[in-house]
């Protein structure tokens, strides 16, 4: 699909799932970026222009602000070559402050989440300043002003980024050292549990939107399967689909191949389900799918995880999202959750909202540019809420 949009040429392609490599991060330059449309979406994004970065969209932070925001920086110290800046928002009255660190989703984002001018975690950040929250919010590796290596990092890796921002906070006075939560998006939402589940980081609360309860691999069939159906593909189409993903999934679950021979495999596995494919594009997408983070995530199952967090847990899910389904993820989440022993948790499926938690006619991710809501009001008040009777004020 192929469209203009505030003076870009915008191109949206149905592929395979990765983690992305942006081209280019300049703001200031005519280049061709290209982005994955957050968390392992099946839809790539082709911006040609810069235009892109100048429309505001209605619930975008405007001064004057009751609040600081103050630019910092600080250092990894379990991976070599990584420094993380990021926006840390201070609100006014008498400190110290309970606290958020957001968490982005997959794919290469700066600390506000952008995406089609959207700054969703700039909007979450000055709503919960005007309550009293204070909050950190970070610059992928490689994105901005953080530096490190992301080609051969796993969710694993970026866990420990958040440690790191964890670390941060609690040589801050004017953050409650005790009173340190996280919030994670998608991929985010795997990472809070990730770090939640050590006592050393004494996580107070975390909150999960649209993370994830099942394994990555039931995850992609499932978004494939539903984000063809949102847009219209034909039932052959999907069905073809749906055979290549539960053929080539397992395969790289359970291979300890190298990548190429791995890929090779794949490759040949592929063509025999599809043959109208040319090798060059299957060869390419086999390629993508084994990738160090897509192996990973593949792989992974979140539920051991998440059954040793002990802290208060909110997950929340658009009924409409098509990338990290609701039902099968929510219900999975309170599974885990009630047999661990878990005494304070909540989840929660928002009728009407997509996986960027905005209000969505399909959930489609080829409407995330067309809606002009940024992140649903309703879900603000929610979270803020939920932090404030739920957050043990020990400080």
């Amino acid at each position: 699909m192929v469209y203009l949009a505030d003076s870009n040429l915008i191109l949206v392609v149905q592929l395979f799932f990765q983690k992305a490599m942006p081209t280019h991060t300049a703001r200031t330059r005519h280049v061709m970026k290209w982005t994955w449309i957050t968390t392992f979406t099946l839809t790539m994004l082709f911006t040609i222009g810069m235009a892109a970065f100048a429309k505001t969209r209605p619930q975008d932070p405007q001064p004057p602000f009751p609040y600081q925001s103050v630019e910092v920086s600080y250092k990894n110290s379990k991976a070599q070559g990584v420094r993380l800046g990021g926006t840390f928002v201070i609100p006014a009255g008498q400190p110290p402050f309970p606290t958020v660190l957001l968490i982005t989703g997959s794919g290469l984002q700066d600390r506000d989440e952008t995406i089609f001018n959207h700054r969703p975690f700039a909007v979450i950040a000055d709503y919960l300043a005007r309550r009293g929250i204070a909050s950190l919010r970070v610059d992928d590796r490689s994105v901005g002003k953080s530096t490190g290596d992301v080609e051969n990092a796993t969710t694993v890796d970026f866990a420990t980024d958040v440690e790191a921002g964890i670390a941060f906070l609690k040589t801050r006075a004017e953050v409650a050292s005790k009173g340190i939560g996280l919030i994670g998006h998608s991929e985010g939402g795997i990472i809070a549990p990730m770090v939640a589940a050590k006592p050393e980081n004494d996580v107070a609360f975390i909150i999960l939107l649209a993370g994830t309860g099942v394994p990555g691999d039931r995850i992609l069939l499932e978004q494939q399967i539903a984000a063809a159906k949102a847009n219209g593909a034909a039932s052959q189409t999907i069905e073809t689909q749906r055979r290549l993903m539960e053929t080539i999934l397992p395969m790289i679950r359970t291979s300890n191949e190298s990548r190429d021979a791995l890929t090779n495999r794949l490759v040949v596995t592929a063509k025999t389900i599809d043959p109208t494919v040319s090798e060059e594009e299957i060869r390419n997408r086999m390629h993508r799918l084994t990738s160090p983070w897509m192996r990973f995530f593949v792989s992974y199952d979140p539920a051991p995880t998440l059954a040793k967090v002990k802290c208060p847990v909110l997950a929340l899910n658009g009924a409409k999202d098509v990338q990290i389904t609701s039902q099968l993820n929510l219900t999975a989440i309170e599974q885990t959750l009630r047999q661990s022993g878990n005494q304070n948790f909540k989840t929660l499926e928002l009728a009407g909202l997509n996986h960027l938690f905005q209000t969505a006619r399909t959930g489609s991710p080829s409407e995330y540019e067309e809606i002009e809501e940024t992140f649903s009001p309703t879900v603000l008040k929610l979270i803020a809420n939920w932090i404030e009777q739920n957050l043990k004020r020990s400080w």
